[in-house]
């Protein structure tokens, strides 16, 4: 045996071993990107370099024999540099997206192709669950969210974006609802003040690291905002019963029909989380808009007064004052007008949600604002586009002009903000919102934290409350586990831009058009819009996800390495090698823009299957792994993907 010391601890080795060997025999961790028991040493990617005491250089320990009486370090500052240097030169020439761009784009993190793969597989029951590991409620979001992700869709390059969001729903839909039992409760009680879809979603992830908890909610019944601001019509109230009472099955203990100030309750619990969102109309800031005339869109939603026959006028451009257009038209209103200070172009609505609202008969008054409201009547200012804003909007600009309408009601729908009352020793910032940490939302008093639309910017979207609440659950289990508060890592992910000429060959397909109910049927009641998905129109519609992000993301190496050693490869900024398409390699997709170059594919390929099917072709920046010649040899084994550190060889599933 030979004697030695790595990382300050003596080692007995058998000799002839490599340090790798050793290392690894030793539950000592050191990189490897071209390294594999199965195929002989070839040193490479030079990742795996270590120090040994007395040389000035840096040695390969997958290529370098451990000799007696050797000393060694395998983590000092200088290999870190040296590491951190390997893996940014790799990466300056390492493109394609680790994640999808509808990922990305999803405020809660959910991983929409990957659901959307296993809806194009008929595993419906997994779609659910794959959804649920980010979003408790895919049925009720699945039909409300404005679904960012499908703005960034890469599918936008060939036609239309793929309908995520409709397919979430059909997954929450067809499958029961059913949760493993949670694990036993741990140490550390939590009360959670609000139970909308933030305060809903952190109690779920809590109990699913098996904390107590507690939802206390001022409302008669839980769901917030998903109940009381989104119309039946938009979102069936049995829907999102069904979802909230699973919730509840979890072993949540519910509390209704009590709204409790933070020091009510803050002495009784290990933790609180205020999810308490924005109930709270924006003003117009208009002369007579405290006339009783005048009620707010969130007031209107909740408790409609009594306008049939009446002539309503809704201020506001976005969705809840589509919905509380609709509203009011299907209450049986004479009239409804939607008077906005922008034209319809710039308006934050969805245009699925305008387009209905006209069919259904709303009478839009674009480039006007509130002046003057009577108790039967709205003066309105005239207005022209100037130049844009910080949005990328044009700005609104006042004119001489004035119209007036002769209106019984006018509701406001331009906006929501907190109450703060409860909350005395919780700061705000200047617009009223609480302030909470971006990455763990942590409050000014320690154990308590706070999400959704109460906190920083404000009233945004239920997806985004429910990312607020997966990160706060983390950081409380970490308060209540004693390990300290910490936020979310920020991780390097790669990413690559795409234009409609990287998808010249891709057959165009038609988006699947929602089966819907016509507009003179509809807008007489409130039942649900919508038909949903066929499975077969579902199945069809997955199909047409493109898979932008790397199906080994979770597997690779380099990645994970990536992140490990802090990398920055911006720093090697510069011209990309150009890797076109690979002859087909049966049963494996390539993905030549993730190839590092480190031969594992080819000497496997070689040494062990003895089929020589791959090689590198070219010379120099232009290099590329491909089948060298003949892929008769090839016996499809599938080893060349399984080899692959990166990515760039993935298997296809039959």
């Amino acid at each position: 045996m030979i004697k030695l010391i790595i990382n300050n601890h003596k080692i007995n080795a058998e000799p002839g071993k490599t340090i790798l060997q050793i290392t690894q025999e030793n539950n000592i961790e050191i990189p490897t990107l071209c390294h594999d028991e199965r195929v002989e040493i070839f040193g490479s990617c030079g990742i795996c370099a270590v120090e040994i005491a007395g040389s000035p250089r840096l040695f390969r320990a997958c290529s370098t024999p451990a000799a007696d009486g050797m000393v060694i370090f395998t983590d000092t500052e200088r290999v870190r540099r040296n590491r951190r240097s390997v893996l940014e030169l790799l990466l300056s020439d390492h493109t394609g997206d680790c994640v999808a761009p509808c990922v990305l784009a999803c405020p809660a993190e959910t991983d929409c192709q990957g659901y959307v793969k296993l809806i194009a597989d008929g595993d419906y029951e997994g779609a659910r669950k794959f959804i649920m590991e980010t979003n408790p409620f895919p049925a009720s979001i699945g039909r409300v969210c404005p679904h960012p992700c499908e703005e960034e869709c890469r599918r936008t390059l060939v036609e239309e974006p793929v309908s995520i969001a409709a397919l979430k729903a059909f997954a929450g839909d067809f499958t029961p609802i059913g949760f493993a039992a949670p694990p036993p409760e741990e140490e550390g009680s939590v009360a959670v003040i609000g139970g909308g879809p933030g305060g809903l979603s952190a109690a779920y992830f809590l109990r699913l690291k098996g904390h107590s908890v507690t939802v206390y909610e001022a409302m008669p019944e839980m769901g917030g905002m998903l109940r009381y601001g989104i119309p039946e019509y938009r979102l069936p109230k049995a829907i999102l019963q069904k979802e909230i009472d699973a919730v509840e099955r979890m072993g949540v203990n519910f509390i209704n029909n009590k709204k409790v100030s933070l020091d009510d309750i803050k002495g009784d619990y290990d933790a609180v989380i205020i999810a308490v969102g924005a109930w709270v109309s924006s003003s117009m800031r208009c002369k007579g808009e405290e006339l009783g005339n005048v009620i707010g869109g969130i007031d209107f939603l909740r408790e409609p007064p009594i306008i049939s026959g009446k002539i309503v006028a809704v201020v506001g451009g976005g969705n809840t004052a589509m919905d509380t257009c609709r509203t009011a038209v299907r209450l049986g209103a004479e009239r409804v007008y939607n008077i906005y200070r922008r034209t319809r172009a710039e308006m934050p609505a969805e245009k699925i949600e305008i387009d209905e609202a006209e069919e259904e008969g709303v009478i839009f008054k674009f480039l006007a604002n509130p002046l003057e409201i009577s108790e039967n009547s709205i003066r309105l200012r005239i207005m022209e586009l100037g130049e844009p804003d910080k949005s990328g909007r044009r700005t609104p600009v006042e004119t001489d002009k004035e119209e007036t309408l002769a209106v019984d009601f006018v509701i406001s729908a331009i906006g929501q903000k907190l109450n703060p009352g409860g909350f005395e020793s919780i700061e705000l910032t200047n617009w009223g919102t609480i302030i909470a940490d971006s990455e763990t939302f942590c409050t000014n008093v320690q154990g308590v934290f706070a999400i959704g639309d109460a906190v920083n910017d404000g009233a945004g979207i239920a997806i985004t409350a429910i990312g607020h609440a997966k990160k706060a659950a983390e950081a409380v289990h970490g308060f209540l586990a004693g390990c300290g508060v910490s936020g979310t890592p920020q991780n390097y992910l790669a990413k690559t831009k795409k234009t409609p000429e990287d998808f010249i060959g891709e057959p165009k397909q038609n988006r699947a058009k929602m089966p819907h109910r016509c507009a003179s049927e509809r807008r007489g009641d409130f039942k649900e819009i919508n038909l949903g998905f066929t499975e077969e129109t579902a199945q069809k519609e997955a199909t047409r996800c493109l898979g932008c992000g790397c199906a080994d993301f979770h597997e690779c190496k380099l990645i994970r390495y990536a992140n490990q050693y802090d990398v920055k490869p911006e720093k090697y900024e510069g011209l990309i090698s150009k890797k076109t398409e690979n002859s087909p390699i049966p049963n494996v997709l390539q993905t030549p823009e993730k190839c590092i170059l480190c031969g594992l594919c080819v000497r496997l390929c070689e040494e062990e299957i003895k089929a020589g099917v791959l090689g590198f072709v070219g010379r120099g920046f232009g290099t590329q792994v491909k089948p060298a010649g003949d892929l008769t040899p090839c016996v499809s084994c599938g080893k060349c993907a399984e080899i692959c550190p990166t990515g760039a060889l993935t298997a296809i599933n039959n």
